[in-house]
């Protein structure tokens, strides 16, 4: 059940959606009693808005604090969100397919199946390229914080699934079915269980290190064995959806086969 606030905040944007799905630590298997809601997901435009003079922002960003529900929800016309498809961003990708939904539509439906011939192996470089970022972050912290070191299991575990399979899994509890880690699960315990800046004990450092480092080749020993494209595959159907869209919409603005609000 979706809580109904996330529900009325949804209800609330300013252009009809196509999706509207919850990413963030709640996607990836480890919110803290106390982690903030992070939705989000695509909108359409009204064709004035993006052929008249009038500048419209492409981005739609919003954060509440509702009886006590801490959301941020950041909604991408379709057109920017599409282009981000096409790129190595796996960010997009995990938030299309995300299995936590708030709000879907025929449209979304569409995406996610022409979605499916943009997953390249470049999207490896996405993987390896945050894995880094965060373990520099934890790295350098003091205390050693649990979220940054978390963050770069997921995302190792992320790639190397998608390199393998070509499918997109941000969940760590379900990629550790598939690839157990204990000290990664009791990592997942301890977030769960604790706040949000939950500390790591030092003894435990080069433990972590060590298995970064496997996950590190393991990634990029994937790629070179991936059978997934070099290059995305979907940008004319992306095209002729969105001209399609944006056509159909008409005055009411509604995502064609969306139901009336």
């Amino acid at each position: 059940m979706i809580d109904p606030r996330i529900l009325d905040m949804a209800s609330r944007q300013p252009y009809p959606l196509l999706f509207l799905t919850i990413s963030g630590a709640h996607l990836y298997g480890f919110p803290s009693p106390d982690s903030d809601w992070d939705l989000r997901g695509a909108h359409l435009l009204p064709l004035r808005s993006v052929v008249g003079l009038d500048y419209a922002r492409e981005t739609i960003e919003t954060s509440s604090i509702a009886e006590g529900l801490d959301v941020d929800l950041v909604t991408h016309d379709l057109r920017k969100f599409m282009r981000l498809m096409l790129k190595r961003n796996g960010y997009v990708l995990e938030q299309l397919y995300s299995p936590l939904v708030v709000h879907s539509t025929a449209a979304h439906e569409e995406l996610k199946e022409i979605g499916k011939g943009c997953i390249t192996r470049k999207h490896s470089g996405h993987y390896l390229g945050f894995a880094k970022t965060q373990w520099g972050l934890f790295a350098k912290g003091e205390p050693k914080r649990i979220k940054p070191l978390l963050y770069t299991y997921r995302v190792l575990l992320t790639g190397i699934h998608l390199m393998r399979t070509g499918e997109i899994e941000a969940s760590i509890i379900r990629l550790l079915d598939a690839y157990p880690a204990p000290q990664v699960s009791e990592l997942v315990v301890r977030k769960r269980e604790g706040a949000e800046d939950a500390v790591l004990d030092h003894h435990d450092l080069s433990l972590h290190e060590r298995e970064i480092q496997r996950l590190t080749a393991a990634l990029e020993d994937a790629y070179a064995q991936s059978s997934l494209p070099s290059e995305p595959r979907g940008r004319a159907a992306l095209e002729d959806m969105l001209i399609r869209l944006r056509m159909a919409a008409g005055p009411a603005q509604r995502v064609p086969g969306e139901a009336p609000a």
